[in-house]
């Protein structure tokens, strides 16, 4: 199921990413669409964000996204304003929590669906 609004891109991030499916979140993002990672590193193009997500989900990580502002600006780019948290077992088996407050821009494809084209998920801290 593809994004039809904009939010529905961190909606859909939230239920893949929980559902263990990698590929249905990369499908969420441009083919040159980029994801900042907690280093500041920034993967590029699917296959680089492929490997990102691939780390997460192998983790079982339970994430929750609240998007808590939509900025549209015409009808075809949207700044999304996103606060998630994520719990997760570490290796040692204790519960590993972590939050952040995100920015992401997301564009309405020719389809009419939407997709990241810019995900920093530590953007607010």
């Amino acid at each position: 199921m593809p994004a039809r609004t904009p939010a529905d891109c961190d909606r859909l991030f939230e239920d893949h990413v929980n559902g263990g499916d990698v590929e249905a979140v990369v499908a969420l993002y441009e083919e040159q669409g980029s994801l900042v990672q907690r280093d500041g590193a920034v993967a590029t193009g699917h296959a680089a964000i492929r490997g990102v997500i691939m780390r997460l989900v192998a983790i079982r990580a339970a994430l929750r996204n609240d998007v808590v502002r939509v900025v549209e600006a015409g009808e075809d780019l949207a700044l999304l304003y996103n606060d998630w948290s994520l719990s997760a077992r570490g290796r040692d088996g204790k519960l590993v929590e972590t939050a952040g407050k995100a920015i992401e821009v997301v564009r309405r494809q020719p389809d009419g669906t939407w997709r990241f084209a810019i995900d920093d998920p530590y953007a607010r801290g």
